[in-house]
């Protein structure tokens, strides 16, 4: 098992790097050219800017079991298919059970912008959004490397 991170603009990978280091579970970052981010006990793997390449890079290099942390609906997705562990940054586990409803959301979300609609951006980071993807992911760890 290893730890994958959509590292561009993420806010919890010091968090997950850290917590992954305490399991002995190998980290590995993607980032595009615009993003550069080296941290230690992470692997970092850099591609070329450009839409989705982070997306695509990150799911051709999942295998069955990895854990992989995004909060983009679409690459989630692809994750579930390739029967990954995937988690948001609040600490939400996507499924089967809440994939579909995420991407309808974000589908709408897309309409109203391109007919020329606005919607209010996320509210600002709490701390206990943190504490929350931090004991998601220690327990998804602690399942996951014991025995």
């Amino acid at each position: 098992m290893r730890l994958f991170i959509d590292a561009d603009g993420c806010p919890v990978v010091n968090e997950a790097v850290s917590t992954a280091q305490r399991h002995g579970v190998e980290v590995i970052l993607l980032c595009d050219t615009a993003h550069l981010l080296q941290k230690e006990g992470a692997r970092t793997i850099t591609v070329s800017k450009g839409a989705d390449s982070v997306d695509f890079a990150l799911v051709n290099l999942l295998q069955p079991g990895d854990i992989a942390v995004t909060q983009d609906y679409g690459l989630a997705a692809m994750c579930l298919a390739r029967q990954a562990v995937v988690l948001n940054q609040d600490g939400l586990v996507y499924n089967s059970s809440n994939i579909g409803p995420l991407l309808q959301s974000r589908h709408m979300a897309q309409k109203i912008r391109r007919s020329g609609g606005r919607l209010r951006g996320p509210a600002k980071r709490k701390p206990q959004q943190t504490a929350a993807f931090v004991q998601t992911l220690e327990n998804l760890l602690s399942q996951n490397t014991s025995g």
